[in-house]
């Protein structure tokens, strides 16, 4: 029997045990996508205790006390941090199977060298040394991002952002992690919501243009992609929900336009034409700055109505959609391709069955000189599980080339998260060694060991920042 999460947790050969200790563990992180808070690293901030940086805006950990029949007092409402924390402790044990539980002992692990585990007998003396230790240095904000080795840090920005604490951060010659923007213009395309006549006065304010039409309001989105690259801006972010594609002319959008601006509540087909137009337009914006254009595609978002009008939108209530990815999404990315402003693109799946879609489709654009120009990207929240991860670079590599994958992403809003790095890369390095093991990949570990060094950073630092 072997041990709970021990050195080689989730290493089951001596190939793969070695891929891992050899290049895998050595590997920097480029963390290409995550929700930190670029304010918090400026100001390299602590935290007073467990509750603050560990259960804080985690939906992972919410949705699972949720699930185990906590009230909402514990997870986002008025109890103490120490009976919310005492409440995830008492969550925990029933957690095995999900990659939370794994997650949760890593970063215990990885961070506080704590090997006990999580209950509600360990979790008051949990709480008291972890609490102590996050006292020090070691455990702020920045030396955490140092701790865990990453190089690169792309966090998730409105487009209406003056990205103050990205210039402060540049300007910073003693911190050397790179802190990016990356563009995600929800507020453009979702232009149904009752926030988008405050968000568009916004855009207006930050671009110093007055949004009066189709044109002026293209001419502020374009000055803000231009003030993004100025500051360091190399991708865009995209949520997604469905890709029906439609042809439809600039005049027509323009009516569709002026409608929503005047007021006017626009049709579902009005809807998903507008989007269409401004994403194709975006897109040309992207690749004409040599951008990466991310798409998130197939969450269901705020399923639970009740909860939404409590707490507010994104808070834990979100599921897998079922949408047909495959016609809609082929014909947008062959319009940009078509027009020569197809820019290098990751294509992010929550259904699982949407893998060898996702994964075929990478073949069908390429540009010389760019190594997996389009990408499937990395099993992403429903997914970044062991069955997940291991689904989806199998399906990579059967109708792909794995060995330009870009590996892992965060996705998250914690410092403590970079723990699945490691669970990642163990589970790459099984998935190799096991390959090598049964003959089925060389026993050439010079070969091997550079394909977990590229799919662990190299292949990421290069598709995001080389030109």
């Amino acid at each position: 029997m072997e041990k709970f999460m021990d050195q080689h947790f989730l290493l089951n050969s001596d190939t793969a045990i070695n891929l891992f200790e050899n290049a895998a563990v050595k590997a920097p992180i480029f963390d290409f996508h995550c929700h930190l808070d670029p304010k918090e690293v400026w100001e390299n901030k602590s935290y007073e205790n467990m509750t603050q940086i560990w259960l804080g805006g985690d939906h992972y950990k919410w949705r699972t006390m949720r699930m185990h029949g906590i009230a909402e007092r514990y997870i986002t409402g008025d109890a103490s941090d120490w009976e919310k924390f005492a409440a995830w402790a008492e969550t925990v044990p029933h957690l095995i199977g999900n990659p939370v539980y794994h997650w949760t002992h890593l970063e215990l692990k990885m961070f506080f060298g704590i090997d006990k585990i999580l209950s509600p007998e360990t979790a008051k003396e949990i709480w008291d040394e972890c609490n102590e230790k996050l006292q020090r240095p070691e455990f702020s904000a920045r030396a955490l991002i140092e701790r865990s080795n990453v190089k690169f840090i792309g966090t998730t920005d409105d487009p209406t952002s003056t990205l103050e604490y990205h210039q402060l951060l540049k300007k910073d010659e003693s911190f050397q992690t790179t802190i990016a923007p990356t563009f995600r213009p929800d507020g453009a395309l979702c232009i149904e919501r009752f926030t988008f006549f405050n968000w568009i006065e916004q855009l207006a304010n930050v671009s110093e243009i007055k949004i009066d039409s189709l044109d002026t309001f293209l001419k502020a989105l374009k000055q803000r992609v231009d003030y993004f690259h100025e500051n360091g801006g190399r991708a865009s972010d995209h949520d997604i929900q469905s890709m029906k594609y439609v042809e439809n002319t600039k005049q027509e959008i323009e009516m569709i336009f002026t409608k929503r601006l005047s007021g006017v509540v626009l049709t579902e087909p009005e809807l998903n034409a507008y989007r269409i137009f401004l994403l194709k337009e975006l897109g040309k914006m992207y690749a004409e700055k040599q951008w990466v254009m991310q798409l998130h595609m197939g969450a269901m978002r705020n399923n639970n109505t009740r909860m939404k009008n409590q707490l507010g939108a994104d808070t834990g209530f979100d599921s897998v959609g079922e949408a047909n990815l495959a016609v809609g999404l082929s014909r947008f990315l062959d319009s940009l391709d078509n027009e020569m402003a197809l820019p290098r693109t990751v294509l992010f799946n929550l259904n699982q069955k949407d893998n060898v879609v996702l994964a075929g489709m990478m073949g069908n654009y390429y540009e010389e000189g760019i190594p997996g120009k389009v990408q499937l990207g990395s099993g992403w929240w429903f997914l970044d599980h062991i069955d997940g991860m291991e689904r989806q670079m199998k399906d990579f590599a059967n109708v792909g080339v794995l060995s330009h994958f870009i590996g892992m992403l965060t996705d998250s809003r914690s410092f403590l998260s970079y723990a699945r790095h490691d669970y990642f890369r163990r589970i790459l390095c099984n998935l190799l060694g096991e390959w090598v093991e049964k003959g089925l990949a060389p026993n050439n570990m010079k070969q091997m060991e550079k394909m977990v060094r590229d799919i662990c950073y190299d292949n990421a630092q290069r598709f995001f920042m080389q030109r």
